[in-house]
């Protein structure tokens, strides 16, 4: 008597148009939730926006700080960056149109070329974001364009995205500590560092370093936001990579014990015996 032994017949795979449906999807969704982080920062800076006594005076404090650190006067760079002509009118537009458009582009090009990199790009910058609320709202703090000594150049040349004063702009002008220029362009260069295997990649060092030199030379940061934002950026990478780590060596040991708990067979899929 013969005993014939079939095996299960797999599910199908899905049609090409339910794959690129889902891939849209998920673009969607994570589009959705970067727009909701922006969103819930924006609603703290503007909680945060009442408070011009106490930035001002944060702002003389952390002056004072600087100078007994030993650190340059931003004001003397920016007075001889103002005199290399068109070199401000660039800094501005650099300060404008990079820092946001530059880190969505680089996040929407991890989640589809790097989507194991993207999550932990994603949940880095979303936490350094939150730490920067935190800070804006406890230490209010007066840019350097609002201090005497300082050169306000957007407005100086007709290129501010703040406007004349204070209350103008959309944005709180006293969420200064950190700088989340600066936190944000270090965050993209160490991620696509580690992404990339060019012998180009590593030219990315370069955006943080003209970021922190730009947001220096408009007068809109001091020498320590960025140093603060830098600080506080290099534990959040380090957190994220390493529950990264351990779930990537998780799954390998799941993956290893399951083949060693596997039966093995050399039986075919459609196999005869007979008694």
């Amino acid at each position: 008597m013969a005993q014939v032994t079939l095996e299960r017949v797999g599910q199908p795979a899905l049609p090409d148009l339910d794959r690129q449906r889902g891939g849209l999807w998920r673009i969607l969704r994570e589009i959705g939730l970067l727009a909701l982080l922006f969103g819930v920062y924006n609603l703290g800076r503007f909680l945060s926006a009442e408070h011009a006594g106490s930035a001002f005076r944060h702002a003389h404090e952390l002056i004072g700080w600087e100078a007994r650190l030993g650190l340059p006067s931003e004001a003397s760079i920016q007075h001889h960056a103002l005199a290399i002509d068109g070199l401000a009118r660039v800094a501005n537009v650099f300060y404008a149109s990079v820092h946001f458009p530059l880190t969505a582009a680089v996040l929407l090009w991890l989640m589809i070329r790097r989507p194991a990199a993207y999550g932990k790009a994603r949940w880095a910058l979303a936490s350094l974001t939150g730490l920067a609320l935190i800070g804006h709202m406890f230490f209010p703090l007066a840019p350097p364009r609002m201090m005497p000594g300082w050169v306000d150049t957007g407005v100086l040349l007709g290129q501010s995205v703040y406007g004349p004063s204070t209350d103008s702009g959309v944005a709180n002008q006293f969420a200064a500590m950190p700088s989340l220029h600066v936190g944000w362009a270090f965050l993209v260069a160490v991620v696509l560092i580690r992404a990339t295997r060019s012998r180009w990649r590593w030219l990315w060092i370069a955006h943080p370093v003209l970021t922190f030199t730009v947001v220096v030379v408009t007068a809109n940061h001091y020498w320590l936001d960025g140093l603060v934002a830098i600080a506080l950026a290099v534990p959040v990478l380090l957190i994220f990579d390493s529950s990264s780590s351990a779930r990537t060596r998780k799954g390998a040991r799941s993956t290893t014990d399951r083949a060693v708990a596997a039966p093995m067979s050399n039986q075919s899929p459609i196999s005869s015996s007979r008694p």
